[in-house]
Protein backbone atom coordinates (compact mmCIF):
# COMPACT_ATOMS: atom_id res chain seq x y z
CA UNK A 1 0.00 0.00 0.00
CA UNK A 2 1.68 3.20 -1.10
CA UNK A 3 0.91 6.04 1.07
CA UNK A 4 0.59 9.84 0.41
CA UNK A 5 2.71 12.82 1.98
CA UNK A 6 -0.78 13.76 3.62
CA UNK A 7 -1.70 10.90 4.97
CA UNK A 8 1.87 10.03 6.59
CA UNK A 9 1.28 13.61 8.28
CA UNK A 10 -2.42 12.32 9.24
CA UNK A 11 -1.60 9.19 11.18
CA UNK A 12 -1.07 8.25 14.39
CA UNK A 13 0.80 5.17 15.24
CA UNK A 14 -0.75 2.55 17.67
CA UNK A 15 0.04 3.23 21.62
CA UNK A 16 0.95 0.63 23.83
CA UNK A 17 0.38 0.78 27.54
CA UNK A 18 3.73 -0.92 28.20
CA UNK A 19 5.80 0.41 25.47
CA UNK A 20 4.75 3.09 24.59
CA UNK A 21 6.99 6.03 22.19
CA UNK A 22 7.96 9.46 22.73
CA UNK A 23 4.90 11.67 21.26
CA UNK A 24 7.33 14.97 20.58
CA UNK A 25 10.27 12.81 18.82
CA UNK A 26 7.80 10.22 17.16
CA UNK A 27 5.83 13.48 15.77
CA UNK A 28 8.53 15.38 14.60
CA UNK A 29 10.10 12.09 13.04
CA UNK A 30 6.94 11.77 11.26
CA UNK A 31 6.79 14.84 9.99
CA UNK A 32 10.89 14.65 8.84
CA UNK A 33 9.76 11.54 7.14
CA UNK A 34 6.31 13.01 5.44
CA UNK A 35 8.74 16.45 4.08
CA UNK A 36 10.94 13.54 2.95
CA UNK A 37 8.26 11.92 0.83
CA UNK A 38 6.51 14.78 -0.21
CA UNK A 39 10.09 16.05 -1.74
CA UNK A 40 10.29 12.79 -3.36
CA UNK A 41 6.92 12.60 -4.68
CA UNK A 42 7.04 16.33 -6.15
CA UNK A 43 10.52 15.13 -7.41
CA UNK A 44 8.86 11.88 -9.13
CA UNK A 45 5.69 13.96 -10.15
CA UNK A 46 8.65 16.51 -12.12
CA UNK A 47 10.27 14.00 -13.57
CA UNK A 48 7.13 12.03 -15.10
CA UNK A 49 5.59 15.49 -16.53
CA UNK A 50 9.72 15.65 -18.02
CA UNK A 51 9.48 11.98 -19.38
CA UNK A 52 6.23 12.93 -20.73
CA UNK A 53 7.65 15.75 -22.70
CA UNK A 54 9.91 14.16 -23.87
CA UNK A 55 8.08 11.46 -25.06
CA UNK A 56 6.07 13.75 -27.03
CA UNK A 57 9.26 15.16 -28.14
CA UNK A 58 10.71 11.87 -29.24
CA UNK A 59 7.41 11.47 -31.17
CA UNK A 60 7.93 14.75 -32.98
CA UNK A 61 11.29 14.44 -33.63
CA UNK A 62 10.84 11.50 -35.08
CA UNK A 63 8.15 12.28 -37.53
CA UNK A 64 10.35 15.11 -38.25
CA UNK A 65 12.84 12.66 -39.19
CA UNK A 66 10.69 10.51 -41.48
CA UNK A 67 9.71 13.98 -43.34
CA UNK A 68 12.90 15.20 -43.45
CA UNK A 69 14.05 11.46 -45.06
CA UNK A 70 10.78 11.81 -46.86
CA UNK A 71 12.45 15.24 -48.01
CA UNK A 72 15.52 14.12 -49.47
CA UNK A 73 14.29 11.53 -51.13
CA UNK A 74 12.08 13.06 -53.33
CA UNK A 75 14.90 15.90 -53.46
CA UNK A 76 17.08 13.20 -54.99
CA UNK A 77 14.24 11.87 -57.30
CA UNK A 78 13.63 15.81 -58.73
CA UNK A 79 17.32 16.00 -58.74
CA UNK A 80 17.51 12.56 -60.87
CA UNK A 81 14.50 13.58 -63.37
CA UNK A 82 15.63 17.33 -64.04
CA UNK A 83 19.37 15.69 -64.29
CA UNK A 84 17.70 13.46 -67.15
CA UNK A 85 15.55 15.90 -68.66
CA UNK A 86 18.22 18.45 -68.92
CA UNK A 87 20.24 15.33 -70.61
CA UNK A 88 17.17 14.73 -72.93
CA UNK A 89 17.18 18.71 -73.53
CA UNK A 90 21.22 19.18 -74.37
CA UNK A 91 20.78 15.69 -76.92
CA UNK A 92 17.38 17.28 -78.42
CA UNK A 93 19.45 20.53 -78.99
CA UNK A 94 22.45 18.70 -80.23
CA UNK A 95 20.44 16.87 -82.67
CA UNK A 96 18.62 19.87 -84.37
CA UNK A 97 22.11 21.77 -84.03
CA UNK A 98 23.45 18.73 -86.30
CA UNK A 99 20.47 18.80 -88.55
CA UNK A 100 20.78 22.48 -88.97
CA UNK A 101 24.03 22.09 -89.91
CA UNK A 102 24.02 19.27 -92.37
CA UNK A 103 21.05 21.31 -94.06
CA UNK A 104 23.39 24.41 -94.06
CA UNK A 105 26.47 21.99 -95.91
CA UNK A 106 23.48 21.09 -98.22
CA UNK A 107 22.21 24.00 -99.01
CA UNK A 108 25.88 24.77 -99.61
CA UNK A 109 27.13 22.91 -101.46
CA UNK A 110 24.01 23.09 -103.60
CA UNK A 111 24.82 26.59 -104.17
CA UNK A 112 28.13 25.51 -104.87
CA UNK A 113 27.12 23.54 -107.76
CA UNK A 114 24.81 26.48 -109.14
CA UNK A 115 27.35 29.29 -109.19
CA UNK A 116 30.07 26.78 -110.88
CA UNK A 117 27.65 25.58 -113.43
CA UNK A 118 26.53 29.26 -113.50
CA UNK A 119 30.36 29.79 -114.30
CA UNK A 120 31.11 27.13 -117.09
CA UNK A 121 28.17 28.53 -118.77
CA UNK A 122 29.75 32.15 -118.66
CA UNK A 123 32.94 31.21 -119.66
CA UNK A 124 31.66 29.08 -122.52
CA UNK A 125 29.70 31.95 -123.37
CA UNK A 126 32.85 34.15 -123.33
CA UNK A 127 34.91 31.61 -125.34
CA UNK A 128 32.44 31.55 -127.24
CA UNK A 129 32.00 35.26 -127.75
CA UNK A 130 35.45 35.70 -128.29
CA UNK A 131 35.56 33.19 -130.80
CA UNK A 132 33.29 35.23 -132.88
CA UNK A 133 35.15 38.65 -132.11
CA UNK A 134 38.34 36.95 -133.58
CA UNK A 135 36.39 35.49 -136.13
CA UNK A 136 35.19 38.67 -137.43
CA UNK A 137 38.59 40.67 -136.60
CA UNK A 138 40.61 39.25 -139.42
CA UNK A 139 38.14 40.32 -142.20
CA UNK A 140 37.62 43.97 -140.80
CA UNK A 141 41.57 44.99 -140.27
CA UNK A 142 41.86 44.37 -143.92
CA UNK A 143 38.85 46.49 -145.17
CA UNK A 144 40.74 49.23 -142.68
CA UNK A 145 42.74 51.34 -143.79
CA UNK A 146 45.63 52.98 -141.57
CA UNK A 147 44.66 56.76 -140.88
CA UNK A 148 47.91 58.96 -141.37
CA UNK A 149 49.54 59.77 -137.99
CA UNK A 150 48.70 63.26 -136.43
CA UNK A 151 50.61 65.15 -133.47
CA UNK A 152 47.78 64.38 -131.16
CA UNK A 153 47.57 60.40 -131.63
CA UNK A 154 51.39 60.46 -130.93
CA UNK A 155 50.69 62.27 -127.72
CA UNK A 156 47.53 59.61 -126.96
CA UNK A 157 50.09 56.58 -127.87
CA UNK A 158 52.58 58.14 -125.39
CA UNK A 159 49.59 58.04 -122.48
CA UNK A 160 48.97 54.73 -123.74
CA UNK A 161 52.42 53.58 -122.65
CA UNK A 162 51.99 55.12 -119.14
CA UNK A 163 51.67 52.37 -116.32
CA UNK A 164 48.87 52.90 -113.49
CA UNK A 165 51.54 54.90 -111.47
CA UNK A 166 51.84 57.52 -114.42
CA UNK A 167 55.05 56.89 -115.71
CA UNK A 168 56.06 55.15 -118.77
CA UNK A 169 56.28 51.21 -119.06
CA UNK A 170 60.42 51.37 -119.77
CA UNK A 171 61.54 53.98 -117.44
CA UNK A 172 62.09 53.12 -113.97
CA UNK A 173 59.83 53.45 -110.90
CA UNK A 174 60.78 56.02 -108.53
CA UNK A 175 62.35 54.88 -105.11
CA UNK A 176 60.66 54.70 -102.34
CA UNK A 177 63.77 55.79 -100.19
CA UNK A 178 64.62 58.74 -102.53
CA UNK A 179 61.93 60.30 -101.24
Amino acid sequence: MALTPVEIRHMTPPRTALRGYRVPATDHLLEEIASSFEDVWRERADLADKVEQLEADLVRFRELETLLRTTLVSAEQASAQMRDQARREAELILGEAHAEARAIQRQAISENERLSHASRRLRAQLTEALAAVDDAEPADAAEREPAPATPGDQETDAEAERSWYGFPSESVLPDADAA
